[in-house]
């Protein structure tokens, strides 16, 4: 037999699965800016596989609690959308991990690190907006809103300026593909974040 708390939702239990989400994600980008920061140790990749496994099980808690709960504390619609956003962040983070390892020989030149540092600080942002539906607070969404916007409008800028090594003359074909290649999945990567961020700030835009 169900409780009523099963029936009708605690509401508590959405929360903290999306706050156990969103650090998963967070880190994933963690791993990846100590990674990058030394590119002259051999990448392990376990950090990238953990983060991910914790990202999916609460993504899984999520789908089976909207599907036990009659009630929830804030539309099914946007609790779906923000566990969707959150779970692709550190897949995007671990695809990008999965080719360093294999082609990090061929971009020793390539300082992804910065680039890293800004993603991570965009997650951790996330974090804090996803633990910002707790309460609710409109101005204090709204000043972390822009400043993920800030972070994003920088980490554009500082991939942009890697561009300059694919047009150098210095690489061959192939090390431009994967240049390419790279700078389009931490470009996604930090695009996911601002997505999840603006899906958690519209969730307080109509509950607050």
């Amino acid at each position: 037999m169900f409780s009523l708390q099963t029936i009708f939702g605690s509401g508590k239990q959405f929360f903290d699965l999306l706050d156990e989400a969103a650090d998963a994600a967070h880190e994933s980008t963690k791993a990846l800016y100590q990674m990058l920061k030394d590119p002259a140790r051999n990448p392990a990749l376990d950090a990238f596989k953990l983060a991910r496994q914790r990202e999916r099980v609460a993504s899984d808690k999520i789908n089976h609690a909207l599907v036990d709960s009659f009630i929830t504390p804030i539309e099914r619609e946007d609790i779906e959308s923000l566990s969707s956003a959150l779970y692709k962040i550190p897949k995007q983070v671990e695809r990008f991990a999965d080719r360093y390892a294999l082609a990090s020989h061929r971009l020793g030149d390539i300082d992804f690190a910065p680039r890293a540092a800004m993603l991570e600080q965009a997650a951790g942002v996330v974090v804090q907006m996803v633990q910002g539906l707790h309460h609710m607070n409109l101005e204090e969404m709204s000043k972390l809103n822009e400043r993920l916007r800030v972070l994003e409008a920088e980490a554009d800028r500082l991939i942009l300026e890697l561009h300059r090594d694919i047009y150098s003359g210095r690489l061959d074909a192939g090390e431009m593909f994967l240049l390419k290649e790279f700078f389009e999945i931490l470009e996604k990567a930090i695009d996911r974040c601002r997505e999840a961020g603006v899906v958690a700030y519209q969730i307080v835009l109509k509950n607050s």
